[in-house]
């Protein structure tokens, strides 16, 4: 039981922030996701820390099993926000409704219906990505930022274990490092997110992590050393949750529900993991049969980088030419169809 549970969490894990996104993404408009994704992904970010604390305080006196009642409770919570926001959404657009049918709103765009069943077959997001070039640059987005994660996990794996021989001191630097990612992130998501969204837009935004992967490397292949690959890694970290994380997820604000419901999590998912999978099987072809060595490896990835630094930013120039298509209104009808 414990081995099966164990699995299906890992999976759940993975997939129901997935669903979490695209149901912001079908929930708000692509104005909205740019003012508010920072903000509700600082809820996540707070639960990083609240979960732990909750578990060191009452691990010992409630007992490990307890804890999973406790966990039951606060996803039974969350079936009640999320019922909540679902009837908040509903009320907002039949006032929209409402709006639209005055003689006002005449010649305004009617939006499809948001509350129909998706439909389709279970091949779907795989069908709607393969005939959208801007879905595969979203896939290509995703593969090559969990391609360099997990180069500079194997990074950080070497250089730790060569240099710091001390368990003690090796889980004490990964603890400052969490810690130290946690804090940024959050502060970042609660103060800065929306307003650099705001005045730098979603391309700035969406490239800020590839620019900072990219630097990072280089001044890794310079000096492969802990300080080197820390500074790193926390600067990564906090810039993928802080600002990348949420303004990439409004580049699916602007596709259609079929696509954000079964192609974005298509790419979260089997994407994500299989060039997680095929990375990692690089590193060790690299660093293993062919010698090379880690500062060489880091510079591989510079201009990998580089690649998805030009890549990210293409995406959010396309997703403002989406946005602003969509935003335009249809032409006014004649006086006749008027009356």
């Amino acid at each position: 039981m414990a081995r099966a549970f164990f699995i299906w969490i890992s999976v759940f894990n993975l997939f129901i922030v997935s669903i979490f996104w695209s149901f912001m993404a079908d929930l708000f408009r692509n104005e909205q996701s740019r003012r508010l994704f920072g903000f509700i992904a600082a809820g996540g970010t707070a639960g990083t820390v609240v979960g732990p604390s909750i578990t060191v305080m009452l691990a010992v006196p409630f007992g490990p099993k307890n804890l999973l009642l406790i966990s039951a409770a606060l996803l039974g919570v969350s079936i009640f926000c999320v019922r909540r926001l679902v009837r908040a959404a509903d009320d907002f657009k039949r006032s929209e409704a409402m709006a639209r049918s005055s003689p006002e709103a005449w010649g305004a765009p009617k939006p499809a219906d948001e509350t129909a069943v998706i439909g389709g077959g279970i091949l779907g997001g795989i069908t709607e990505l393969v005939k959208s070039p801007y879905l595969l640059g979203i896939g290509l987005f995703f593969l090559l930022f969990t391609s360099t994660s997990t180069v500079l996990y194997f990074e950080q794996a070497h250089i730790i274990s060569a240099t710091i021989g001390d368990p003690g001191q090796r889980t004490r630097i990964f603890a400052f490092m969490d810690l130290s990612v946690s804090t940024l992130t959050i502060l970042t998501q609660l103060i800065i997110t929306s307003r650099f969204i705001k005045y730098f837009g979603v391309s700035a935004a969406v490239s800020f992590l590839a620019v900072v992967t990219m630097a990072g490397f280089a001044f890794l292949a310079w000096a492969p050393t802990v300080i080197m690959l820390v500074g790193f890694q926390i600067i990564r970290r906090a810039a993928n949750f802080a600002v990348t994380g949420p303004s990439r997820e409004t580049l699916f604000t602007v596709v259609s529900r079929e696509q954000k419901y079964k192609a974005k999590n298509f790419i979260d998912t089997v994407i994500y993991r299989g060039g997680d999978t095929v990375s990692g099987w690089a590193f060790d072809g690299l660093h293993g049969p062919l010698g090379l060595g880690l500062a060489s490896i880091a510079a591989i990835c510079v201009p990998i980088s580089a690649l998805w630094v030009g890549l990210s930013w293409m995406l959010g120039q396309h997703q403002d030419k989406l946005a602003q298509q969509a935003a335009t209104p249809a032409p006014a009808p004649t006086t006749a169809l008027a009356e």
